[in-house]
C-alpha cells in the first residue's frame, strides 16, 4: 500500500506538469484555429485589408501620393451627380423595402388557403433565380417606348384605347390651295363664315386604305339660311386634278369631328361629319365664326410612355426590382405564417374574433420578426442596388437615375477618381452599418 501511493505521488507531478504543457482551451481550440485560420486568412486579404485601406484612401488623392484631408468628403456634399445618387438611394431605402414587405404579407395572407398558392409562390419566386444583368435586359426591353415593341406601353396602350383610341386620320395635313392653318387643336379655316354660309375643308395624305368603306363621293355644301354648311373632304383624284377644289371622284371624309369657333376663338359647337363627309350647325345666329377640325381627327392614339426617361426613370427602376425581389417576400413570409400556432388562431376565432381582428391582434404581432427580417434584407439590398440600374438605364439618363453604389463604380472606374470614389465607397459602408448591428442584434436577441 505504502509503495503504491509512494507511485501515484510519484506520478502526480508528471500529470500536473503535462497538464500545464497543454494549450489553454485543451487539443481542440488549437485544432478549430487551425482549421479557421484559412477562412480567416481569406477573409483578412478580400475583406478586411480592402476596407481599411479604402478609409486610407479617402484621405489620398487619386493616384495615392499626398493626403488631402476631407477635401474629398467635401467634394461628395457639392458635387450634384452625388447629391442625386444619395437622393435616389434615400427613395429606394423609403419604397422598396416597405413595399416588398407589405405586399408580401397582403399575397402570403391572403394565398395561404387557396389551392394554387403554391403554384403562385413558384411563379412570383422565379425572378429571383435571375441574374440582376438578365432582369435589366428583360425590362430594357419591356419599357420601350414603342407599343409594338414595348410590353408594358403595349398593355398602357390597350387600356388607353378602350377610352380614346386613334383619331379617324392620323396623319392627315391641310390641301394646299386653301386658308387652312394648322396647330395643336387641329385645322382651322381662317375665313370668317355667317349663318347662310357654307365651308370646305380638304385634307390630305390619305391613303386609299384609310378611308372608310362607307365612304360617299363629295359634293359641295348646299348653302341653308341660317345654318353653316361644312364639307370634309379627301382634296384628292386620281389621275390628277385641281386642289383645294371639289370635283367629282373625290370622296368625303366620315367621322371628322368638327368644331364651330365664336370671334373670340371658343368652340360653341361640335359635330361629327356623315358619310359624305358634311355637317350642319343649325340656328347659329349672326357670327362671325370660323370652323376647325379637331385634333382628335389626327390623333395618332397612344404612342408610348418613356418609362426609362429623366422623370421616371427611378420610378422604373424600383418597379423592375420589385418584381425581382416580391417573390422573396411572399415565401419567407408565407413560411412564417405556416409556423404560426394553429390552436391560438383558433382560439381567437372562438372566442368571436373575425379574421381582421385575428390578423391585427394576432398575426401580424407574432409575425413581426419574420416581417423584420425581410425588411432589413430589402433595406441592406436596396442600399448596394448597381446592377440593374446600371444595365436598364440608357447612358443618356444615368445621372437621373444614379444611385451611390454606381456612383461609387463611376467614379473610381470609369473616371478614375480613385480618391472621391473611396470616399463614396466609405459613406455606402456608413449607411450600411446601422443596418447590420441591428440585424445582429435582432439575431443575437432571437438565440439568447
Amino acid at each position: 500500500m505504502a509503495v503504491g501511493t509512494a507511485e501515484l505521488g510519484a506520478r502526480a507531478p508528471a500529470r500536473r506538469a503535462t497538464k500545464r504543457q497543454t494549450p489553454p482551451g485543451g487539443v481542440k481550440t488549437w485544432a478549430a484555429l487551425g482549421f479557421l485560420l484559412p477562412a480567416l486568412l481569406a477573409l483578412g486579404s478580400i475583406v478586411v485589408y480592402p476596407m481599411l485601406d479604402t478609409v486610407v484612401q479617402s484621405f489620398q488623392n487619386d493616384d495615392r501620393t499626398a493626403f488631402v484631408g476631407l477635401d474629398n468628403y467635401q467634394e461628395i456634399a457639392e458635387n450634384d451627380r452625388i447629391k442625386t445618387a444619395v437622393k435616389n438611394t434615400f427613395l429606394w431605402v423609403v419604397i422598396v423595402p416597405a413595399l416588398v414587405t407589405g405586399t408580401g404579407l397582403i399575397v402570403a395572407v391572403l394565398t395561404e388557403k387557396v389551392s394554387y398558392g403554391t403554384a403562385l409562390k413558384v411563379v412570383l419566386f422565379m425572378p429571383l433565380a435571375i441574374s440582376a444583368l438578365s432582369t435589366g435586359v428583360i425590362w430594357r426591353i419591356m419599357y420601350e417606348v414603342d407599343p409594338n415593341r414595348g410590353l408594358v406601353n403595349a398593355l398602357v396602350g390597350s387600356a388607353y384605347d378602350v377610352f380614346k383610341g386613334p383619331g379617324p386620320y392620323p396623319g392627315a395635313t391641310p390641301g394646299a390651295q386653301q386658308p387652312l392653318v394648322q396647330s395643336d387643336r387641329g385645322v382651322t379655316l381662317d375665313r370668317a363664315l355667317e349663318a347662310g354660309d357654307s365651308a370646305t375643308v380638304g385634307l390630305t395624305a390619305i391613303l386609299e386604305g384609310d378611308v372608310p368603306p362607307g365612304a360617299r363621293e363629295a359634293e359641295q355644301p348646299q348653302v341653308v339660311p341660317g345654318e353653316i354648311a361644312v364639307l370634309v373632304w379627301r382634296d384628292f383624284k386620281p389621275g390628277g386634278g385641281k386642289a383645294g377644289v371639289v370635283e367629282s371622284g373625290e370622296v368625303g371624309l366620315p367621322g371628322a369631328m368638327v368644331e364651330l369657333l365664336d370671334g373670340s376663338g371658343g368652340v360653341v359647337g361640335t359635330q361629327t361629319t356623315d358619310g359624305g363627309g358634311n355637317v350642319a350647325f343649325q340656328d347659329v345666329g349672326g357670327g362671325p365664326y370660323r370652323v376647325r377640325v379637331g385634333a382628335q381627327t389626327f390623333s395618332e392614339g397612344f404612342q408610348g410612355v418613356d418609362w426609362l426617361g429623366p422623370a421616371l426613370v427611378t420610378a422604373g427602376l424600383i418597379f423592375a426590382f420589385f418584381w425581382t425581389v416580391l417573390g422573396f417576400g411572399v415565401v419567407v413570409i408565407g413560411a412564417g405564417l405556416a409556423a404560426l400556432p394553429r390552436d391560438l388562431l383558433e382560439a381567437a376565432r372562438v372566442d368571436g374574433a373575425n379574421e381582421w381582428q385575428v390578423f391585427r391582434r394576432i398575426t401580424f404581432p407574432l409575425m413581426m420578426p419574420v416581417l423584420t427580417v425581410v425588411f432589413v434584407s430589402q433595406l441592406i439590398g436596396v442600399l448596394k442596388i448597381f446592377d440593374l440600374v446600371y444595365v436598364t438605364a440608357p447612358n443618356s439618363v444615368q445621372d437621373e437615375a444614379n444611385v451611390i453604389a454606381l456612383e461609387m463604380f463611376q467614379t473610381s472606374f470609369t473616371a478614375r477618381r480613385y480618391g472621391v470614389g473611396s470616399a463614396v465607397a466609405v459613406l455606402l459602408f456608413v449607411l450600411v452599418i446601422p443596418a447590420m448591428i441591428f440585424n445582429l442584434r435582432r439575431f443575437k436577441r432571437e438565440q439568447g
